[in-house]
């Protein structure tokens, strides 16, 4: 397992950095924010073949993905048209604390994995800021994720990112693919139906 703040090609682990307290002030948060921003299922470009996770944001900007029009940044929700709330108080603070950026987070895209829900290998590769980290804060059930290298065909290896778990993705790690084999049920009793919830706070324009 990675050592709390270890840095392993740019790619940083804090396990427990959220305290159980401020793990349920940010749920609350989160929850609180569904209101103004409700999840939906976003879609795949060109096969329209929804994705296995439900999605916001919070923030200036918001990451989504339609059949049409394809993976992007916008500032209002694709399904209310209204702009994305603001990212809560506790996040804006770890960014602050972990990123080392010299400017703020502008989107900050909320994932809840249900049931057999997960990720496939990817890279974060939609944002003009390609020297800013991306940082991730997980909440609920515990997540097998997977990182590599800069090709698809490198060695991966799998990391348990537990609730309240922090981890970042900069330097080399930031253009590494990534994804989430999947999530093991009943390990945390965060989420009051299950599952997990993942933001990835980032950074999309250079500063300036």
């Amino acid at each position: 397992m990675t050592r709390p703040g270890a840095d392993l090609d740019g790619f940083k682990l804090w396990p427990s950095r959220l305290s159980r307290a401020e793990q349920e002030a940010l749920r609350d948060a989160v929850f609180a924010r569904f209101r103004a921003a409700p999840l939906y299922v976003p879609r795949m470009p060109k096969s329209g073949q929804p994705m296995r996770v439900r999605m916001t944001n919070f923030g200036a900007l918001g990451w989504v993905t339609d059949k049409e029009r394809g993976y992007r940044y916008q500032p209002a929700h694709p399904d209310t048209g209204k702009p994305w709330p603001d990212m809560p108080a506790a996040v804006l603070a770890l960014w602050e604390a972990l990123s080392g950026y010299p400017a703020p987070p502008e989107a900050c895209l909320v994932n809840l994995y249900e049931g057999d829900a997960r990720m496939g290998l990817h890279v974060d590769s939609d944002e003009e800021a390609w020297d800013a980290p991306v940082l991730s804060i997980s909440l609920g059930d515990t997540a097998l994720f997977r990182i590599g290298g800069v090709l698809r065909s490198d060695p991966t290896r799998s990391v348990r990112l537990a609730s309240g778990d922090v981890c970042l993705l900069g330097g080399p790690s930031r253009r590494a693919y990534h994804g989430v084999d999947r999530i093991l049920p009943g390990t945390s009793s965060l989420l009051p139906k299950g599952g997990r919830i993942n933001l990835t706070v980032r950074r999309v324009t250079p500063p300036g």
